[in-house]
């Protein structure tokens, strides 16, 4: 069941913690910070007596089911906040409230979890370019939050790897300790009840071997996709935080205890495959501890969401995180639909017959001739019942709350000999690739109502299914996955996101134990879906930037990476979203990720890290939510605010009424030390973009340039709606471009 349960990673959202008898919960509790209080090893001791002073006096509680549970503290913080989880009931924080220094305490929130070709397909290739430039990553310590990890997988093996680096501080837990090795250098698990870093879902595995995993020959997923597995930093060292269950689920309370051993760890990279629902920063305990952790010059990358393709349902928005959405890549799992009236259709599958066998079979269709017209349309275990059934492909509608392949088997324990899923509508074009347990495969929602319209045109309708095997070479790479959460931003919506997509449809990566496929082979590597893929491929090239430019800040790397983007796929057209029309900027934010010319972007938009306070009181947070960040007071009314939009971001997101609205940026020259750059601008519809001055001219590295850009109406502009746009600066050399999203507004 471990290999069914990995396909949960299509929700991504908040779940409430599962009920119990208790009146205990879990409160992450906020505090001041103690006075006079200085970073030392031996004064955190004395934080955590302040903490504990937070704690009610009645030790024990009698719950509702009778018995007698202690208040107790679960976590104590002292890098991505000042204050502490803990096991509480609701009269205990109300007693908790009337102390001195007490700030807030929020219940938890559970949040949900969100290869062989795409190094090659990225433009990875060995001992050339940004491999050869990075040294494959070569020093740097990319942290993964997650559902623990495999040891002995291949994909962590240290054969050739270096120790790691002197500042490293991290452990690996006494029960873990002879499974770490030079690759896998730490491992901890903050899972409740559990101090066993092993992965007992598959995610935290997958994610870890796409971001780091070793070089393996011959990986395949039951004979597909084969070839080298490798992840995109093959030399970096993976230290793993073990945050959510074997079911997915995430508590923000174990989040932060995580980020906070991570800073203290010595990591590089923090890479976040799960996220929630959009809250404010100061109650976004991903926010919050990605802040921290950035000020201490560490990269934050994190899954946009699998919630889309429906607007303003993008996660982990904040500024100071790199936010990515899914994309497809060019190789796909080919299998075919024949019809009886030789209309053929395509789809995708990772089932591997044992030989080829394209035989005619009679076509059933469960939403037609099922007596269950609720359940049995979408074959859902239990509502099969038709013994006609026997001999059948069976015709599935795709459901959201079912895995695949427990829709496949539904239909195999029913006496079906194979399976056609029509993906909902929503889908588009955007097919999974899954390991079912008989012939069946992925169509579009559109082919799919052409089968059925076969079907009901004739009285004997029948239909063949051909496994193709791996193909290569989809012209229209990338198209952005249905399934990618979308903007605008709604928690900042002067800042546009995501910031960017990479890879995350049908991804091959490490995988925890060998998983049976109908008893065909055996393999230990899977292919799966989510903005939980594209995530780490971009952890691995921020570690990959990060070993070729030691002296990049993340906002440095965060901008090379989004300032360099294709716009385009390889057919030279604009990138497509799963309807197959061009993507809107809220799906792909600056673009898709082009590794190469992320390691020489000529210009750099470096945010520095005090731009933030400014930007957080423009917010119109208080004082007190501003500090819950900050982890110190502050007062909005002594800060000069920025709207949001003035922040040195490598985007615009502004909204425009009839006012003209005029932004700084500032860019700082990493490319050639005398070099001329000229503005290029395509204005959004309706919109009238200036750029001041519209040249800059560098004499000398590092040197920094401020131009002023000023949007305004034209007078053929719309009343309303969203348009886009974008600015470049080009010199001889190099392009450096920023999208610009503008919702025109009557006001």
């Amino acid at each position: 069941m471990g290999f069914l349960k990995i396909l949960l990673i299509f929700i991504f959202c908040s779940f409430p913690w599962p009920s119990t008898q208790s009146d205990f919960e879990t409160y992450i509790v906020h505090v001041e910070s103690p006075e006079n209080q200085i970073s030392t090893q031996s004064l955190l001791m004395d934080l955590e007596s302040y903490y504990l002073s937070f704690l009610p006096k009645s030790t024990t509680t009698i719950s509702s089911s009778g018995n007698e549970e202690p208040a107790r503290m679960i976590y104590s913080y002292h890098n991505v906040m000042k204050g502490f989880a803990a096991r509480l009931t609701t009269s205990q924080v109300k007693e908790m409230e009337t102390k001195p220094g007490f700030v807030s305490a929020q219940k938890q929130r559970i949040l949900s979890l969100q290869t062989t070709h795409t190094p090659s397909f990225l433009g990875l290739q060995q001992s050339m370019g940004l491999w050869k430039d990075s040294n494959y990553g070569k020093g740097v310590i990319i942290g993964v939050l997650d559902t623990g990890i495999v040891p002995d997988h291949p994909s962590f093996s240290d054969v050739g790897m270096p120790p790691p680096p002197a500042k490293w501080k991290g452990v690996c837990e006494s029960n873990f300790t002879s499974k770490c090795n030079n690759k896998l250098i730490g491992a901890r698990s903050y899972e409740h009840g559990n101090d066993s870093p092993v992965d007992k879902n598959g995610h935290g595995t997958h994610t870890a071997g796409t971001a780091a995993g070793a070089f393996v020959k011959d990986a395949n997923v039951f004979g597909n996709a084969n070839g080298t597995a490798v992840g995109i930093a093959p030399l970096a060292h993976i230290a793993v935080y073990k945050v959510c269950n074997s079911d997915g689920q995430c508590s923000d309370s174990a989040i932060l205890a995580a980020m906070d051993a991570a800073i203290d760890d010595g990591v590089d990279i923090l890479s976040i495959s799960l996220g929630g629902s959009t809250k404010p920063f100061h109650e976004d305990g991903i926010a919050l501890a990605s802040y921290s952790a950035t000020e201490r010059g560490i990269f934050v990358s994190a899954a946009a969401g699998n919630s889309g393709p429906s607007l303003r349902t993008v996660a982990n928005e904040a500024p100071w995180i790199l936010t990515v959405g899914a994309s497809t890549h060019d190789r796909k799992l080919k299998a075919t639909v024949k019809l009886g009236n030789k209309e053929e259709f395509e789809g995708e599958s990772a089932y591997h017959p044992k030989t080829s066998n394209s035989t005619f079979f009679a076509l059933y269709d469960a939403g037609k001739n099922e007596s269950d017209q609720f359940d049995a349309p979408f074959c859902r275990p239990g509502s099969l019942t038709d013994p006609a059934i026997k001999g059948k492909i069976v015709v599935c509608l795709r459901s959201g709350s079912l895995l695949r392949v427990d829709q496949g088997q539904s239909v195999k324990d029913a006496g079906g000999v194979g399976m056609i899923l029509i993906n909902e509508q929503q889908d588009g074009v955007t097919k999974s690739a899954e390991a079912h347990v008989l012939p069946a495969l992925d169509v579009s929602n559109a082919d799919g109502k052409k089968i059925l319209a076969y079907m009901n045109s004739t009285s004997n309708p029948v239909a063949s299914i051909t496994f193709r095997g791996t193909v290569i070479g989809e012209k229209n790479t990338p198209i952005v996955a249905s399934f990618s959460s979308r903007g605008p931003n709604v928690a900042s919506p002067g800042i546009l996101k995501p910031d960017l997509i990479g890879p995350g449809v049908n991804v091959l990566a490490a995988w925890p134990t060998p998983v049976d496929n109908n008893k065909n082979t055996k393999s230990t590597f899977n292919v799966i879906s989510g903005t939980s893929m594209s995530c780490p491929h971009l952890s691995g090239i921020a570690a990959l930037l990060k070993s070729a430019h030691p002296d990049w800040s993340p906002a440095a790397i965060k901008s090379a990476m989004m300032t360099t983007t294709d716009t385009l796929n390889l057919a030279k057209n604009p990138i497509l979203d799963e309807r197959l029309i061009p993507a809107n900027i809220f799906a792909i934010g600056a673009g898709h990720i082009n590794p190469l010319r992320a390691s020489d972007p000529g210009l750099i938009y470096d945010t520095p890290f005090d731009d933030y306070v400014p930007y957080l009181c423009g917010l119109n947070y208080t004082n007190r939510e501003v500090g819950k960040l900050l982890q110190r007071k502050v007062n909005c009314s002594e800060v000069k605010s920025i709207p949001e939009e003035q922040l040195n971001y490598p985007s615009f997101s502004i909204r425009l009424g009839s006012t003209p609205q005029t932004y700084t940026r500032t860019v700082t020259n990493i490319g050639d030390a005398r070099s001329s750059y000229k503005v290029e601008v395509v204005s959004p519809k309706g919109v009238s973009v200036k750029v001041k001055p519209s040249k800059l001219n560098f004499t000398m590295l590092n040197q920094k340039l401020t131009y002023q850009v000023t949007f305004s109406k034209t007078t053929n502009s719309s009343k309303d709606g969203d348009v886009e746009g974008f600015l470049k600066w080009n010199s001889n050399r190099h392009s450096v471009r920023s999208p610009i999203a503008v919702r025109l507004s009557a006001e």
